[in-house]
């Protein structure tokens, strides 16, 4: 596992950014980020409504929360699977937006691929979201054609290359 990173939340050094492995604990946590995002309203919400991270999916896969270290706050996650090599669900929380959580948390990301002896890492992005990952390296590859009635439009398909 690769060590946690720590960064200032704010710029400022004030508090720092803990990367750690999600526990069955965080669930709760982590699926009210989910559902509350406002990346996912309008025509989005739908998607995330009924949507729910328990205690079994953080035990099956690996999942990290980037928490401020000095209160615990969630910021933000992410869920990497290793067969086939998929970011499976990335989050940031919407008032941590433009702290540099989400590139804290790519990084990380990265990392643990590596360790893992991955090239790269397949993404299916939100399609607001495109944007930020390519900001991040990530290479657009395709389309992932929409999936009624679960996944109502098509979404970017991206590759992000670890090394």
């Amino acid at each position: 596992m690769t060590p946690s990173i720590t960064r200032p939340v704010d710029g400022t050094g004030r508090r720092d950014v803990l990367i750690r492995r999600a526990t069955a604990r965080d669930a709760k946590r982590l699926t009210r980020l989910v559902r509350n995002s406002r990346a996912y309203e309008g025509p989005y919400a739908p998607m995330v409504a009924g949507y729910r991270v328990g205690p079994d999916y953080i035990e099956t896969h690996r999942v990290f929360a980037a928490v401020d270290s000095g209160t615990d706050r969630l910021l933000g996650f992410y869920s990497l699977v290793l067969e086939p090599a998929e970011l499976d669900l990335m989050f940031v929380a919407d008032d941590a937006q433009g702290l540099g959580i989400g590139r804290l948390l790519i990084a990380h990301l990265r990392g643990e691929a590596r360790l893992a002896g991955l090239a790269g890492v397949r993404i299916v992005s939100h399609p607001p979201a495109e944007g930020f990952y390519r900001s991040v390296g990530a290479l657009r590859t395709g389309t992932a054609a929409a999936h009624p009635p679960a996944v109502m439009w098509d979404r970017p398909e991206l590759m992000l290359p670890v090394a």
